[in-house]
């Protein structure tokens, strides 16, 4: 009675449906927000496909043109194997037996498969492509066409070309000497070792990892895309801030002589490492390290 002398009712009754209208458009406003989230997690995942893509047609056109330099032959490699530990040793000492009359033995450091050696090419022949899908790697050629393999060395030396008596090969290219660190670095997880090469064999005198709270995925609610991705790139800087203070602190402990780095290859660059290579081993901290170090010093073998 009161409230509809004092024209409260009419004002009362206007606010329930202002208040009933802000509802509305919240909502709507909550269904386009959740449409634009939709739209950019669909936008990245198009990239990716289209990132995915793009990879198979230059792998495809560089086979096209490795085919069109071959003069239609078909050439692969003779046989292939993954050296490591006596069964690499056996091999480097074969290879560093064989001897020929002066300038009998070519030895070639191919760091880039667009720039093979020209003396490379010429004794390789119609088998010169398979230097350019191996590189980066060693050559190993003789004159008399009895020998021709390549290895990746781990330590690979820089580039150079060289006639001989005798193949080039300098063990520490391929075996681990003095004290060094090796770390194994992906997105949200670190393990690092350190490795005594000084005496016989390799003996780990250190080991230690954590893994860091990194968001790969982003929910349909919460904050934006945008934002997410900031929060996640923030994650990462701390998560490398702390394996770099990791690896200074145990620098300034062992005082190691190099530093290796294998893992995730986008954080190579975040890491003053005097080699790197890639490793996909992942899992615990530790047992990923034991796998990541053991695929560093493997030397890919290819017959020509």
């Amino acid at each position: 009675m009161l409230d509809r002398l004092l024209g409260r009712a009419s004002l009362k009754e206007r606010i329930a449906e202002l208040e009933d209208e802000t509802e509305s458009l919240q909502a709507q406003l909550d269904a386009e927000n959740e449409r634009r989230r939709e739209a950019v997690a669909a936008r990245n995942e198009a990239e990716e496909t289209i990132n995915r893509l793009e990879d198979r047609i230059t792998e495809l056109e560089d086979r096209a043109e490795r085919a069109e330099g071959d003069d239609g032959a078909n050439v692969d490699y003779r046989a292939s194997e993954a050296l490591r530990g006596p069964r690499l040793d056996d091999v480097l000492d074969r290879l560093a037996g064989i001897e020929t009359d002066p300038e009998g033995a070519l030895t070639a450091m191919v760091t880039d498969e667009h720039a093979v050696p020209e003396p490379v090419s010429d004794a390789l022949g119609e088998r010169a492509p398979l230097v350019e899908r191996a590189a980066p790697c060693l050559v190993c050629v003789d004159d008399a066409s009895l020998v021709a393999a390549t290895l990746a060395p781990p330590l690979a030396p820089d580039a150079f070309c060289e006639w001989g008596e005798s193949f080039r090969l300098d063990r520490s290219w391929f075996e681990p000497t003095g004290t060094y660190a090796l770390a194994l670095v992906r997105a949200d997880l670190f393990a690092v070792g350190i490795y005594d090469a000084t005496g016989d064999g390799v003996e780990r005198v250190h080991v230690e990892g954590f893994e860091s709270d990194v968001k790969s995925t982003h929910s349909k609610g919460g904050f934006s895309q945008s934002r997410f991705e900031r929060r996640r790139e923030s994650q990462i800087d701390e998560h490398l801030d702390d394996a770099r203070a990791a690896l200074d602190a145990l620098d300034g402990e062992y005082g190691y002589d190099a530093c290796y780095v294998t893992g995730q290859t986008t954080l190579f660059g975040e890491f003053d490492a005097d080699a790197s290579a890639p490793s996909d081993a992942s899992g615990e901290p530790l047992d990923a390290l034991a796998t990541a170090a053991s695929d560093f010093w493997t030397v890919p073998y290819r017959s020509l």
